[in-house]
């Protein structure tokens, strides 16, 4: 039997609650595994939960009701061998208002490997914990803000959100629904499950916006890929003109009183453009050259009829995303663990990076908090060169770093327009407007952000 165990200072009806919700076992699934989440246990006391592992193999959990007694416990097991897997979850009051949270797991699996995993859930569970409480300290604006004022619960929004299955969506939406909101998913295709809404970016209806009160729009074509003209119009394609044309079906929706009151839009610290040297930029520092700083200024100014309908908008420029389920990390992650990972360049080129817990933070707040407009940086504080970032990533791993890629190399994948503004882009790019808000970060240096997405904090 192996036991971990951790207080968590929050009351115990709070902390049962969070689990029972939708999107409990997406925000406690490590990222670094290979695995994901393919369907959530519809209910603690006899629901079943899948995990999809490489090679079409699926994990199924399925919870026992002899095992179920809300506040203070729910079980499952392994479905296709109960003997290889059993976990017992205990939660108990503690004196101090805080909860005793225990995993009790029965297993032939070594401790080591499993000691990893529950201290990230845990930590996951606090931290998500403490950001929804958070949130109830956030002064509302006059008027504008789905959200309660002074220190009460915040209001239980209904959020549509476009870009939903993507590693942005997915883990926001998990958050969202943990915390008792309602998540809209709109999807382009026919609805497979509940909760689904089908839209048509090209001919969005103000219909299915009616009944929510926020927007998170996050859909478009990845930017990473060779620069080619045919990309570079994909990926403008499936930005402006779907956003305008959601802010305007935001705008007609909010016209009958039962539409959004907020919308919130992805948007790209390649704004500032791709070569801003050493210097530190703020929301207020002007926009710069290139074909991202222009896609990212038409993306922003696509949101306008939103705001001209009377919404309050919040563009979310966001920085280098850390997950090794997503992204540079996930590309770079298996280079460094196999110790062949090193600088890019000379490595002086600045990287603006974010932890995705973080990036998720930063939606709930435009979501929630009325004094949040416009643009928002979703950095870290601490911006890092690339040379900083190599040696810390693999410190981290436990790894050196000895390589070096030549600066030429990202042309051969990227060409020579996306490598300039893309792989060896140097931005310094400061999160001035949340700290002016007094935002808090749960990983602001990389190295912790590092080592909670890669399994590398102790027990």
């Amino acid at each position: 039997m192996i036991v971990y165990r951790r207080t968590v200072p929050h009351p115990l009806d709070e902390v049962f609650a969070w689990h029972e919700r939708p999107g409990a076992f997406t925000r406690l699934s490590p990222p670094w595994l290979p695995g994901r989440p393919e369907q959530e246990a519809s209910s603690l006391k006899d629901g079943t939960a899948v995990l999809a592992l490489p090679g079409g193999l699926r994990w199924v959990a399925r919870h026992r009701p002899d095992g179920y007694d809300p506040p203070h416990a729910f079980v499952d097991e392994l479905a296709a061998a109960p003997g290889l897997w059993r976990h017992t979850h205990v939660f108990s009051a503690q004196q101090d208002g805080g909860t005793l949270v225990e995993d009790r797991v029965a297993t032939p699996v070594p401790e080591a490997l499993l000691r990893p995993l529950f201290a990230y859930r845990h930590r996951q569970l606090s931290a998500d914990l403490a950001s929804h409480a958070r949130a109830r300290s956030w002064a509302a604006s006059a008027g504008d803000a789905p959200t309660g004022a002074g220190a009460g619960p915040p209001e239980l929004l209904t959020v549509a959100m476009t870009g939903s299955s993507g590693l942005v969506g997915s883990a926001l939406a998990a958050f969202l629904t943990t915390g008792g909101h309602r998540v809209v998913r709109l999807v382009r295709r026919a609805p497979r499950h509940p909760g689904e809404q089908q839209w048509d970016p090209d001919a969005p209806s103000p219909d299915v916006l009616l009944g929510t009160d926020a927007v998170v729009h996050l859909a478009g074509a990845s930017i990473a890929g060779r620069f080619t003209e045919a990309h570079k119009a994909k990926v403008a394609s499936t930005r402006t003109g779907p956003t305008e044309r959601l802010a305007m079906a935001a705008a007609r929706a909010a016209s009958t009183g039962d539409g959004p009151r907020v919308f919130v839009s992805a948007s790209a610290i390649g704004y500032y453009g791709y070569d801003r040297g050493g210097e530190a930029v703020g929301e207020t520092a002007a926009r710069g050259s290139g074909f991202l700083a222009q896609l990212v200024a038409d993306w922003e100014e696509a949101t306008a009829p939103a705001q001209q309908g009377g919404l309050r908008v919040c563009q979310v420029r966001t920085g280098i995303v850390q997950s090794p389920a997503g992204g540079m990390l996930r590309l770079l992650y298996p280079v460094f663990l196999a110790g062949l990972g090193g600088k890019l360049g000379d490595g002086s080129q600045w990287a603006s990076w974010v932890a995705l817990d973080d990036l998720v933070d930063i939606y709930y707040r435009a979501l929630l908090d009325g004094r949040a407009s416009g643009p928002l940086n979703a950095v870290s504080p601490d911006p890092v060169t690339n040379a900083t970032y190599t040696a810390v990533l693999a410190r981290v791993l436990h790894r050196p770093a000895l390589l070096s890629v030549p600066a030429l190399a990202p042309e051969l994948l990227l060409g020579a327009e996306g490598a300039r503004e893309f792989a060896m882009a140097s931005q310094r790019v400061l999160p001035a407007a949340l700290e002016t808000l007094g935002h808090t970060f749960r990983y602001p240096e990389l190295e912790g952000a590092l080592a909670h997405v890669l399994g590398r904090v102790g027990a």
